[in-house]
């Protein structure tokens, strides 16, 4: 059986694909106007949620505008309009806002229960590709999505216009995240399943070795006793201390290395001689990644932990942040 080739002009018009879904999205930057602000201020004072709606593909693009919209601070879900007919319309109350999508503003299983939702007192946000639409008329906000063209040859397929919803949704949700002062930390409790949930909650004293597990030295300890001390510590240095614990300096494989290239007589020479000094610390609160940042910038693989007098607390290297998934 012979294989089906694309056609020469299948890269072509893929780029024109892109092209007039660019434009569509930028043709909504006009229209970011007072009608994205009043429905901006009703869900800053919706007492209740979000309900988003839509059918066919409006309905997909709803789900991942409701998903964006809870997880960035404004609780939300997904209502599926035929399901709302046979039940699901308990789902709504007075005090919540319903967000309706169809490209046409004619969408039947939309239309079928606005009645019900006027009935309800909940106030409808109408976004549509036609201002003079049934449902942008009904609706009590209406947030122009249309498009000059779908991206599709025949200009039938939800493409462009599916798009362009999909960016105002993306715009609702980060112009309310803004208002609402939402910042990491309540992104990360958010998602404390995935990557970016341990990269913005983990801190410090959450992944650092404690104790005996921390390897240090004294200043006057000879480089025997240093090496001895990096090798049972297993993060490629040691912590040079003071009586008090306070980090005077790390020694490490990499000062070890130079202090062998410069032909230094070891054997006569003690940590004090070699070690870095004034090395880069952190405090036991500080988000590990954090200490990502500083490892790159400043190319360390090391990091000892001290609490607010400078005294040795923890210590940690790279892979220890490896470990903890935090990088």
């Amino acid at each position: 059986m012979s294989q089906i080739q694309p056609s020469s002009k299948a890269l072509e018009l893929g780029r024109q694909v892109l092209r007039i879904e660019a434009e569509a999205v930028l043709a909504l930057c006009d229209r970011i106007n007072g009608a994205f602000l009043q429905a901006l201020s009703l869900i800053l004072n919706c007492r209740g949620r979000v309900i988003v709606s839509g059918i066919g593909k409006s309905g997909h693009i709803g789900r991942k505008i409701a998903a964006t919209l809870a997880s960035t601070g404004t609780p939300a879900f997904f209502v599926h309009p035929a399901e709302a007919s046979h039940g699901d319309l308990g789902m709504i109350t007075a005090e919540d806002i319903v967000i309706g999508i169809s490209n046409s503003g004619e969408s039947a299983e939309l239309l079928n229960i606005l009645p019900s939702i006027k009935r309800q007192g909940a106030k409808l946000i109408a976004m549509t590709g036609n201002e003079k639409s049934s449902l942008s008329r009904d609706a009590d906000v209406h947030l122009d999505a249309g498009v000059a063209q779908e991206a599709c040859p025949l200009n039938l397929a939800p493409t462009a216009s599916t798009t362009a919803a999909l960016a105002l949704g993306d715009a609702l949700a980060v112009a309310l995240l803004d208002a609402r002062g939402f910042g990491a930390e309540d992104f990360a409790r958010s998602h404390p399943g995935g990557s970016l949930g341990r990269r913005l909650l983990t801190r410090m004293r959450d992944v650092m070795r404690c104790g005996e597990s921390i390897p240090t030295v004294a200043p006057e300890a000879s480089i025997a006793e240093a090496i001895r001390e990096i090798t049972r510590g297993t993060i490629g240095m040691t912590v040079v201390i003071s009586p008090e614990r306070r980090v005077l300096g790390i020694f490490t494989d990499g000062d070890l290395r130079r202090a062998i290239l410069k032909n230094l007589d070891l054997q006569n020479l003690t940590v004090n001689d070699v070690m870095t000094r004034s090395p880069r610390t952190m405090g036991p609160e500080k988000l590990a990644a954090e200490a990502v940042e500083m490892m790159e910038r400043y190319k360390i693989n090391q990091i000892p932990v001290v609490d607010d007098d400078g005294r040795l607390i923890g210590a940690l290297n790279m892979h220890d942040l490896f470990q903890a998934k935090a990088i």
